[in-house]
């Protein structure tokens, strides 16, 4: 067998890895979850808060992961395996692989929904999709959601299947730029509707009236999702960048690429929502509910129904499909890695992983409805699971594995390599020392205390 060096995939260039890396980041997380967390914890003050934690704690986990996948040419397993092989290497480079495994199944399954609504606005069916009742009877129904989940399943591996280059890397720089487009006009949409200024207000101007420590623990959160922060995306990726590109300038172009779109979101739901409820908290609030019930209420409210929400679900479904296709390329590239399979039989694989375990949370609101486990549908669970306990382990043991096992030297050396400029690098060595570790025991401790009633979030 080759060496894993000797026939590992690459990005073309910079500009492979920034899209790819953006398109990764940008996704459901940042389309839904973003705006309904900012307009639930504070509006201007979530977003103040999210960016000062986007320029330290994300900034940080970015360079670390990526500059620990740059330095091994390896993915989770194998770049964890690099530094050691005891138990404790193995834990950590296994649950940062599976993470992924473990997550694209059911964002596979919200893709689907996604895609069946964006079919329905194409063919004219507005009024239809904003009426009470009808995402609930989609779901429900199970064999139409099963439907939308094995094509969106499909679409995804079929881009895998085509390779790093030739997949990944060209589908990102043709989706990414269309997705920014689509993002300026709905939000230049939203802002111009009547009402919609007071919404623009709430999310850009901060209140300090409105903060409270569940801001703050909120943001942190997002930070998981919006950046694909402890997913095994970042070190897979990293694996694939060249050593003549900057880590530190590559993870700007992400930051501000990812936060950008988050903003983006905010100003395109909203306003939106102060112009079809005038800001109801719980309209505004409304999680999950409010990208399938609340919006394609307001986008036939504000007219142009059909339009409006057939560009909406083509960015969202844009946003989705990138981000489900970097999920399915870190797991492919673990057992291309640690198995020495080829990419076709690891693609398959992993295929057959998603569609098993899709179905579940696919079905998990129609025929599997009676099946719960904590008392979570198979969606939440998962949901639960992956972004709640084990993606803050996972950047726990990133945080150790580059403190106590690299040593900051290391990474530094990796960032500055070919006298690349590493700017920020007390910020660095500051917070993956010290505020990282406590940051994501926070946000474990608290998403768990939150599941079993012991706080409110």
């Amino acid at each position: 067998m080759k060496k894993q060096s000797e026939n590992r995939g690459s990005f073309s260039g910079k500009l492979g890895f920034v899209l790819s890396a953006a398109g990764a980041s940008v996704g459901l997380g940042n389309i839904w979850r973003f705006p309904y967390l900012a307009a639930k914890y504070g509006g201007g003050i979530f977003l103040l808060v999210y960016i000062i934690l986007a320029l330290t704690f994300g900034y940080t986990m970015i360079v670390a992961e990526t500059a620990i996948g740059r330095m091994t040419r390896k993915s989770p397993v194998g770049a964890f395996a690099a530094f050691g092989n005891s138990g404790l290497f193995k834990f950590g480079g296994w649950i940062n692989a599976i993470i992924p495994m473990l997550i694209v199944p059911y964002y596979a399954t919200i893709g689907g929904w996604v895609l069946k609504y964006l079919l329905e606005f194409l063919r004219g069916n507005a009024r239809g999709v904003a009426e009470d009742g009808y995402f609930s009877s989609f779901i429900s129904g199970g064999f139409s959601a099963e439907i939308c989940f094995l094509v969106f399943a499909f679409l995804t591996l079929f881009i895998i299947y085509a390779g790093v280059r030739n997949g990944i890397e060209r589908v990102s720089k043709f989706m990414m730029p269309i997705l920014v487009v689509l993002a300026i006009i709905i939000a230049a949409y939203s802002m111009t509707r009547k009402g919609a200024m007071e919404g623009v207000k709430y999310f850009l101007i901060p209140n300090l009236d409105n903060f409270s420590w569940m801001t703050v623990v909120s943001a942190m959160g997002q930070m998981f999702y919006s950046l694909s922060i402890a997913m095994g995306i970042l070190i897979t990726f990293g694996s694939y960048m060249k050593k003549d590109i900057s880590v530190e300038g590559a993870t700007q172009n992400v930051e501000i690429f990812d936060t950008a779109i988050a903003i983006m979101a905010g100003l395109m739901i909203i306003p939106a929502v102060f112009a079809f409820a005038g800001g109801d908290p719980e309209a505004l609030s409304a999680g999950p509910a409010l990208m399938f019930i609340t919006i394609p209420k307001v986008l036939v409210s504000m007219g142009y129904g059909t339009i409006a929400g057939s560009l909406f679900f083509l960015l969202v479904l844009f946003a989705a499909l990138t981000s489900s296709i970097a999920l399915t390329e870190s797991a492919v590239s673990t057992f291309e890695d640690e198995l020495g399979w080829g990419r076709k039989r690891s693609t398959v694989i992993v295929g057959v992983i998603m569609v098993v375990l899709g179905s579940l949370s696919s079905l998990g609101y129609g025929p599997l409805a009676f099946v719960k486990i904590i008392g979570m549908q198979f969606l939440d669970f998962f949901d639960f699971l992956t972004n709640s306990v084990m993606m803050p382990i996972a950047a726990l043991a990133i945080c150790l594995l580059v403190s106590r096992v690299i040593g900051i030297e290391g990474i530094a050396d990796e960032v500055k390599e070919n006298g690349a400029p590493f700017r920020r690098e007390k910020i660095f060595r500051f917070m993956i020392k010290y505020v990282c570790p406590i940051f994501v025991a926070i946000i474990l401790i608290s998403s768990v205390a939150n599941v079993f009633g012991i706080i409110s979030m």
